[in-house]
């Protein structure tokens, strides 16, 4: 998470005031750099300046026991080296506070051997994410070398990463780019908003598929990744994500299946044969049957 300093204080006083953390935990986390002011590490006496930028590091965990766990994965590819599976709605990728198991990673840890450990313990081959109620695909790292040259590919936008989401709205346009940047929403730091304040450059390609009385039905080509970046930007031109509560609104009677949104396609140079590889995962059958009802 990212907050804006808008008072002249100690750090550690200014973030008990507005984190449910302890005074000790805080002090823990600045010493070990996973609290930054202006991307540089400070001292637990550090006095804030207003306006000063805040990177709190959402994953942060202390002596935290990660389980493996006999999750059924939906597995697209695997070797000696990564493995593409297949997410459902509703199940978070990795664990973090509050939430340490029935992840994807549990299940990943009972399935490999070994994972990349470059984003630590409770990220162990993670190397990039789609929300919780996202479905689709993602690549996981087995080890080091892979999980770099994968961020590599993904940091250079080589990675091919569509999505086909259902928004609210009939889009007009054929086609458009969305080329607004996005940051941490300074009122509500569990949002993502398009800003100039804090925001990084974020560029999403939309292509409708089909039009309905009330809905579109588009793809999405992520150009870069930021946090809710396709969410963000639809609702910013008009458009949010169907059955989306946070940057839209829940539309649907079935609390069971979350946005109406999915990684379908993810292409990348595989690190070791360094043959190009396509995958594509159709959407979930639930998906389908909400689609049908907005055709009718």
């Amino acid at each position: 998470m990212q907050l804006i300093a808008d008072n002249n204080v100690r750090i550690d006083k200014y973030l008990i005031d507005k984190l449910d953390f302890s005074r000790s935990k805080i002090q823990r986390m600045i010493e070990s750099e996973n609290i930054l002011v202006n991307e540089r590490g400070v001292k637990c006496n550090y006095k804030l300046k207003v306006g000063d930028v805040i990177d709190i590091d959402d994953d942060y965990s202390e002596e935290v026991d990660i389980v493996a766990e006999d999750i059924p994965l939906d597995i697209y590819y695997e070797d000696d080296y990564l493995l593409v599976v297949n997410k459902p709605s509703g199940m978070v990728v990795h664990p973090a506070l509050g939430n340490y198991s029935h992840t994807l990673v549990n299940g990943l840890m009972y399935h490999c051997n070994s994972l990349s450990d470059i984003n630590g313990v409770v990220r162990p081959g993670i190397v990039h994410r789609i929300d919780k109620d996202t479905s689709g695909l993602l690549v996981i790292a087995k080890n080091n070398e892979v999980h770099e040259d994968l961020a590599r590919q993904i940091s250079e936008k080589s990675v091919l990463r569509k999505y086909i989401a259902l928004v609210h709205g009939v889009i007009r346009e054929d086609t458009a780019t969305i080329d607004a940047p996005i940051g941490r929403d300074i009122n509500n730091r569990k949002k993502m908003c398009v800003t100039d304040v804090n925001g990084k450059d974020a560029v999403t390609h939309i292509r409708v598929l089909e039009r309905y009385d009330k809905a579109t039905l588009i793809e999405c080509q992520l150009e870069t990744g930021r946090t809710h970046q396709i969410r963000v930007h639809l609702s910013y031109i008009g458009y949010p994500v169907v059955n989306d509560p946070v940057y839209g609104y829940k539309s649907l009677d079935d609390i069971g299946f979350g946005q109406m949104l999915h990684a379908m396609c993810l292409g990348f140079i595989h690190p070791v044969s360094k043959k190009y590889m396509e995958f594509r995962a159709d959407v979930p059958d639930k998906f389908m049957e909400i689609l049908e009802k907005y055709k009718k």
